[in-house]
């Protein structure tokens, strides 16, 4: 374990600091290099490690995990290595919302490649200097895992470009796929030379590393972990087509906290989740969270801020004033509009200056006047649809100078070599107007360091000829597809498709009156100051405390291979029933209580044929022979359904309609366990549901004699979902006054009778057993979903009730590790069957013996 003594990461950002080919400090302890050879690593190749190691560390800590470490790299001329901070990287940025008293771990890859024999020797250093841990990826690895899986599959996906043909993104290639998995794999070893998982937080960041929470859960059940996106999250139906999308989603959903920039991109994971995995999402005081295997996983929403420090510092510099006076002087008399964009194929150039064409072709007047400034900055991917993006901006520039130029005039000028932050600020200050209209981005703080640079400072007032007392103004138009663009409301919001629209919008940027443009940059200004990177990280942080604060109260359990695994996280009281602790328990009881649900609990709910098997037939009728059990089948079910398939059982009882009607053997009359005297509600309820069902495919009515059941299993997850809000809504309405109780479930809404539930059938029988002189020692209660939770807690009341005997055996048994009121659970549906089929063995033995015996006595007499 790394020491652990505080660092201002901000000390050294004054310069560099050198790093000599020799003479490292060894005042740390030095920190093995995990081998990261060339090749590829298996997803399924992983140590096994405690999840539950010690902690002797009080101070908290932060592990901030990014793609590239926010360092800047220089090789001197000596060959030796510097070092320095990169005050641009969000990720160092961010550390101004993390509170003073954390201390920061970075771990992330350089933006150089280090030589392999000096690869300790840096990343001691960097270690002991920086707090940064650097993973070194091999040189053909890396630019699978980045120029290939990330950039080629999931940027170009995330964008909404579909690869439909080669030349359009690629086809999915699966040696890139387990370069992308390797090199997580890899930054998971790393994040392990530095935590201390029980008091640690991990900070992932963005897509380049989607499936590291599923390595850090694997290995640290209790990791405390968020993630987030900084890209778009695509709608399901782009998504979807994705080879790996399940295992993508799992991974994030082993995050504690997972971040979007906007509703929009939440929606859409939401929705993913919901069509691919089948989980739905609550929304409970503010706060959005996916039950996932017992745990809650939380969904944040917030825009990234921009770091204002540093912005209003390079405002300060004289190199900024510089400029500035130069700009002012370069563009006097003309009104200028900026665009800042990446050169790459989602940023729109092309179709913002085919609409600045528009504008000038549409309005002669601003011939001469007007100057679009186009700033491309360096592209990041690399291949053929970049140099077509270059060639189409640098075509249709020509086109639109030679057409509108004249001698000391060009209205579109293209600045595509990489500028100095200084300068790129001073045209923020001297522009009127800032152009975003990217065709789709993830957030794109842009127009909110315009905002900033455009309130400006006394100094650049006066170089500009500004009254200092005066209103600032501002004007941005941005796309709608950018994540930026529902934090500004005093912005034109634009279809970049749309070139007519476009020129619209910048021609009203330009005519607004003064006080208009003073009132929208007002409002902006205000916005981003009191929203910068600070508070996003602070938020950030705040929440992810809240979403881990119970992770010490719960027991987990790791289950799954592969990226398939997932932790469960339950109760610490809630554990797997021993088959033969109850099997024992059985033996030596005398009067047993037996409750059975059916669907999902003695046949799968996902079956074909849904009517008992033989085999469970036979396990009834051996569990009904012996005479000191009372058996029954608790369902849904309406009673000719049950009557039909349990008719060759003569003593099993039998609960129809979650115990509406039950009867307690084949001979028995079935009687009803709540009095309704008329069901003249279903007329009310009926049509209401068939108009829901009219206008939602796939969904059908199911008619019980006690009541409605409105299902939605088959139809479109999120429509089906959405008119079940409705109907639930529109029946709590308009049966409001009606002795019924309507209920969601899992893909249902029911109308039923007031206190018709499956509790009322364990309270009956453990109270009719007691009035026959068989107060029961032995209580065993099996179910599967929410209805079942009824009777789990009839009979946890009945243990403290007269109903039971003072030594009562108690099993409420749910089917699978998932929160319940049940104490015990089994997996699934077999081993429900194999613990009945021991219980039957049981009593089919002891029948044996006491035959036996009986033989024996008969003999002797």
């Amino acid at each position: 374990m790394m020491s652990r003594s505080y660092t201002n990461l901000f000390e050294l950002a004054s310069g560099e600091a050198p790093l000599p080919s020799s003479g490292f400090s060894r005042t740390g302890k030095k920190l093995s290099r995990v081998a990261t050879v060339p090749g590829v690593l298996s997803e399924l190749d992983d140590e096994g490690f405690s999840s539950d190691a010690p902690s002797s560390v009080s101070q908290e800590h932060m592990i901030i995990v990014g793609n590239q470490l926010p360092l800047r790299v220089y090789k001197g001329p000596d060959g030796s290595w510097n070092f320095s901070w990169d005050e641009d990287s969000l990720l160092l940025q961010l550390k101004d919302g993390i509170k003073e008293d954390v201390e920061v771990t970075y771990v992330g890859c350089l933006r150089e490649e280090i030589d392999p024999k000096d690869q300790d020797e840096v990343a001691q250093y960097l270690l002991e200097n920086f707090k940064c841990v650097p993973a070194f990826i091999p040189p053909e690895l890396f630019s699978k895992f980045y120029h290939g899986f990330c950039k080629q599959h999931l940027w170009a996906l995330f964008h909404y470009m579909l690869p439909l043909s080669p030349d359009l993104g690629g086809r999915f290639d699966r040696s890139l796929w387990q370069a992308y998995v390797s090199v997580n794999k890899i930054f998971a070893d790393k994040v392990m030379e530095v935590i201390s998982p029980d008091d640690d937080f991990v900070w992932v960041h963005d897509y380049h590393l989607m499936v590291l929470p599923t390595f850090l859960r694997k290995r640290f059940n209790r990791v405390k972990l968020g993630f987030f996106l900084h890209s778009p999250f695509p709608s399901s139906e782009i998504y979807r087509t994705l080879p790996v999308r399940d295992e993508l989603l799992r991974a994030l959903l082993n995050s504690d906290l997972i971040g979007f920039h906007t509703f929009d991109y939440a929606r859409h994971f939401l929705s993913c989740c919901s069509r691919m995995l089948g989980l739905s999402y609550q929304s409970k005081r503010g706060y959005i969270g996916l039950e996932y295997y017992g745990r809650t996983v939380s969904i944040k929403i917030l825009p990234v801020g921009i770091h204002l420090k540093q912005l209003r510092n390079v405002l300060d510099l004289p190199e900024t004033e510089s400029k500035v006076a130069e700009l002012r002087d370069q563009f006097q008399g003309r009104t200028v509009l900026l665009g800042v964009d990446d050169m790459d194929i989602f940023k729109g150039i092309s179709l913002k200056l085919l609409a600045f064409e528009t504008l000038l072709t549409q309005h002669p007047e601003k011939r001469g006047k007007v100057v679009l400034v186009q700033i491309a900055n360096p592209a990041r991917g690399r291949g053929r649809d970049v140099l077509e993006v270059q060639s189409e901006i640098q075509t249709t520039r020509e086109r639109i100078n030679g057409r509108f130029g004249r001698p000391n005039y060009k209205p579109v000028i293209l600045i595509d070599n990489p500028l100095q932050f200084y300068e790129r600020i001073a045209y923020y200050v001297i522009s009127e107007c800032c152009l975003v209209t990217a065709v789709r981005d993830g957030m794109n703080l842009i127009p909110y360091e315009y905002v900033i640079c455009r309130q400006g400072n006394n100094k650049l007032d006066e170089i500009l000829g500004a009254n200092p007392s005066n209103p600032k103004k501002s004007m941005l138009v941005v796309s709608e597809f950018i994540g930026c663009s529902p934090s500004l409301s005093g912005a034109i919001r634009v279809n970049p498709w749309n070139i007519d629209a476009v020129a619209e919008a910048m021609d009203s940027a330009l005519v607004f009156a003064e006080a208009e443009k003073q009132m929208r940059h007002e409002k902006h200004y205000r916005y981003v100051s009191t929203h910068d990177v600070a508070y996003w990280a602070r938020s950030f942080w705040q929440d992810l405390e809240r979403s881990c604060r119970d992770h010490v109260r719960r027991r987990c359990w790791g289950i799954g291979f592969g990226l398939g695994f997932r932790v469960v996280a339950l109760d610490p009281n809630f554990r797997k029933l021993s088959i033969e602790h109850i099997v024992s328990a059985y033996k030596r009881t005398k009067k047993r209580a037996i409750l059975l649900d059916y669907d999902g609990t003695m046949t799968l709910q996902s079956s074909i044929s849904t009517g008992p098997s033989s085999e469970v037939i036979g396990m009834l009728n051996s569990l009904c022979r012996d005479p000191k059990n009372v058996v029954f089948i608790v369902s849904g079910k309406d009673r000719i359904t049950l009557t039909e398939w349990f008719s060759s059982c003569e003593k099993l009882g039998v609960a129809a309609e979650h115990g509406y009607f039950l009867r307690e053997n084949k001979d028995a009359e079935w009687e009803t366990c709540v009095a309704v005297p008329d069901f003249y509600w279903k007329q009310i309820a009926e049509p209401v549901m068939q108009l829901y069902t009219e206008t939602t495919d796939g969904s059908t009515i199911e008619t019980k004699e006690c009541g409605l059941v409105w299902n939605y299993q088959y139809a479109d997850p999120d429509f089906g979902s959405c008119q079940a809000k409705e109907l639930l809504d529109h029946l709590e309405s308009v049966l409001a006054n009606e002795p019924v109780t309507v209920k969601s479930g899992q893909n249902i809404v029911e109308v039923k009778p007031q206190g018709v539930n499956k509790g009322l059938v364990a309270d009956r029988l453990l109270t009719t057993m007691k009035q026959r002189g068989m107060l029961s020692d032995f209580v065993l209660c099996i179910g599967d979903d929410r209805s079942d939770e009824d009777m789990f807690e009839a009979i946890t009341r009945a243990i403290a009730a007269p109903t039971l005997s003072p030594v009562a055996e108690v099993f409420a048994c749910t089917v699978g590790r998932k929160p319940s009121k049940a104490k015990y659970f089994l997996e699934d549906t077999t081993e429900i069957l194999r613990m009945l089929q021991g219980l039957a063995a049981a009593s089919e033995l002891q029948s044996l013996n006491n035959v036996t015996k009986g033989f024996q006595k008969v003999v002797i007499e």
